[in-house]
């Protein structure tokens, strides 16, 4: 399946070094404090999962991040252990491989918060283009290119359109076609978006719709 861009490449307006600066000592700060806070609850989700279904606490895939180096994106494990060979890489609906603990974590987005220790590391930031696997990035590879010299986030403009993302691709007749050619190019066009208008204020309103998202 290819689905190469047909976007000319063109430079975005990137932040400035001061702008780069303070935003990676925000996402430091922000992340340490929140791993501080949620040790409890990381800790009570770890437990769950290891006792209630075979296999590792965190689940770890590669992704794609800043100069389309890739990573080890982290999130507790909401699948069976064997998963990646029972199914697709992305997930729709009901997926039978999601565990029992794991659909609460999903649709509380719970599963997310070890990605605290990625934006600690300096693999990501808390506010920014939500990171793909290279299969995605492959097929739009100009575009990442110019969107991914800023890290990727744990949140951002996608994440709060595409809250039901799973829902919306179980109702698709081809569900991967759906995400690549529909989906996925939007995503593109938010994250470029963002990557114009980057600014300390934006992030700030990301979070909160993101955190006033998930409690409605």
């Amino acid at each position: 399946m290819s689905n190469k861009s047909s976007s000319i490449a063109m430079p975005l307006l990137q932040p400035t070094p001061v702008q780069a600066t303070a935003k990676r000592c925000f996402d430091m700060l922000a992340s340490g404090i929140g791993i501080l806070l949620l040790s409890p609850l990381l800790i009570v989700i770890a437990v769950i999962i290891r006792f209630t279904s075979s296999g590792p606490v965190l689940f770890k895939q590669t992704r794609v991040g800043r100069q389309l180096r890739p990573f080890k994106i982290l999130k507790f494990r909401t699948m069976v252990e064997d998963a990646p060979s029972l199914g697709p890489a992305i997930t729709c609906g009901d997926d039978p491989r999601i565990t029992g603990i794991g659909k609460l974590l999903r649709k509380t987005k719970l599963d997310e918060l070890p990605q605290l220790f990625n934006i600690l590391k300096g693999d990501m930031s808390l506010v920014g283009p939500r990171p793909e696997v290279p299969k995605y990035v492959a097929m739009f590879e100009d575009d990442f290119r110019q969107i991914l010299t800023i890290r990727p986030g744990l949140t951002d403009l996608a994440s709060i359109k595409y809250r039901d993302e799973s829902t919306a691709l179980a109702q698709a007749e081809e569900p991967e076609l759906e995400y690549v050619s529909r989906i996925l190019p939007d995503k593109i066009e938010m994250a470029k978006q963002y990557v114009r208008r980057s600014s300390f204020a934006l992030d700030l309103r990301v979070i909160l719709q993101t955190f006033l998202q998930l409690f409605r």
